[in-house]
């Protein structure tokens, strides 16, 4: 059982969540699981639910540009395992703190989701749900990880206007969001497909086209960590190895 004991009783939209993390699996989340031999480096980000004007929303970072990693991805806050933190709770609360100003004395802890891996940084990932139970101001505290914060509604996100598919040079096609202001910054990759499956699993997905618009990713965010090319070839390896 992976829930924590909520000290603060929750919204009714975020029981649902709470109430899966008793049965999700890390296959109904993702494709990708660390293999026995992969070694990774152990994370964790924080998935805020908070509420804004227009009502539910979840707290996200476009990560800087120059980065090595993912650059200008849009992601949850976080960050790897220090040698110094408690937990991967722990992990995931000072990330936030350090990169965006959140304060961990009002967050409330949702649970954990299983670990998961992102084989281009080889890293295994830990979801921490949290609820903003006593909001603070938020911004970008350290330009060097975080280019801009995001509090994106989650009806935003469930709208079938702003779903779509992303591709990759390398041809691989994946979940995607159209959101920001103008809604011209794509959400894609590891964050995306871990808010739609989670939302597929819990029913709050509406229909939405299969052939929805296909978008390629900008040059900015094309950049690869070192050996991310073969970790890529092996994890497809073990899952054509798992299949019938």
């Amino acid at each position: 059982m992976r829930a924590a004991t909520p000290h603060h009783e929750l919204p009714d939209w975020l029981i649902p969540v709470r109430e899966a993390l008793d049965t999700i699996t890390g296959h109904d989340l993702t494709r990708f699981l660390p293999p026995p031999d992969a070694d990774p480096r152990r994370s964790a980000v924080l998935m805020l639910f908070g509420e804004c004007d227009s009502g539910p929303d979840l707290l996200l970072t476009e990560r800087a540009h120059h980065m090595r990693s993912h650059p200008g991805q849009v992601s949850f806050p976080g960050g790897a395992m220090d040698p110094t933190d408690l937990d991967l709770l722990h992990t995931a609360l000072r990330e936030a703190e350090e990169e965006v100003g959140v304060d961990p004395a009002g967050v409330e802890v949702v649970g954990l989701l299983p670990e998961l891996w992102i084989p281009p940084s080889n890293h295994a990932v830990t979801p921490v749900i949290g609820w903003w139970r006593e909001e603070c101001p938020v911004a970008v505290v350290d330009p060097d990880e975080v280019h801009a914060v995001l509090r994106v509604p989650v009806a935003e996100l469930l709208d079938p206007a702003h779903r779509i598919r992303v591709r990759h040079p390398s041809g691989w096609l994946g979940p995607g969001f159209l959101i920001g202001d103008d809604k011209d910054l794509i959400l894609w990759g590891f964050t995306a497909g871990l808010i739609a499956r989670l939302f597929d699993y819990v029913g709050m997905t509406r229909p939405w086209e299969d052939s929805a618009a296909v978008h390629d990713l900008p040059p900015h965010m094309l950049a690869v960590p070192e050996g991310a090319a073969e970790r890529i070839r092996r994890a497809e390896a073990l899952l054509r190895e798992e299949r019938p």
